[in-house]
């Protein structure tokens, strides 16, 4: 689809099909091509579903899907610290101004879940633990 529209190849990183398998679609040091105006600063998981059998928006995800994108989300967190997990919904304009993106201000219906409450506890915090992992990294990197 993404070709078809003249993108160069899977705007998401990481795919993950039904029977929980996922693959890495996209280094993530090249900007993605699924959220717009966000793609420099984002890291997109695309799951295979999130249609019900009329088509409409659904959240369809197997067990599978489900324990693999936990897996996912907690490993990518790990790497990348003081990240907010949310979904394409969650990065529409708030067109009324009230400050909170509502059902009807959403550009896109997905991921059809709420990824900021189901991934809450992943919620990244400046810990020893936490910041003892970034050192490391930066300096595996050659980093400050």
């Amino acid at each position: 689809m993404h070709r078809r529209r003249g993108f160069n190849g899977t705007g998401y990183h990481y795919y993950i099909r039904k029977d929980g398998t996922v693959h890495l679609t996209r280094p993530v040091e090249r900007i993605g091509a699924h959220a717009k105006g966000f793609n420099a600063s984002s890291i997109g998981i695309c799951y295979e579903g999130g249609l019900d059998c009329r088509g409409r928006p659904a959240d369809t995800r197997t067990p599978e899907q489900r324990a693999t994108l936990r897996l996912l989300i907690h490993q990518l967190l790990e790497v990348f610290p003081s990240c907010r997990v949310c979904g394409h919904r969650d990065l529409s304009p708030d067109r009324n101004g009230n400050g909170e993106i509502e059902p009807e201000e959403w550009m896109k219906a997905c991921p059809c879940f709420d990824a900021e409450q189901e991934f809450k506890e992943f919620a990244a915090e400046d810990t020893e633990e936490t910041q003892s992992k970034l050192n490391y990294l930066q300096n595996k990197k050659g980093g400050k």
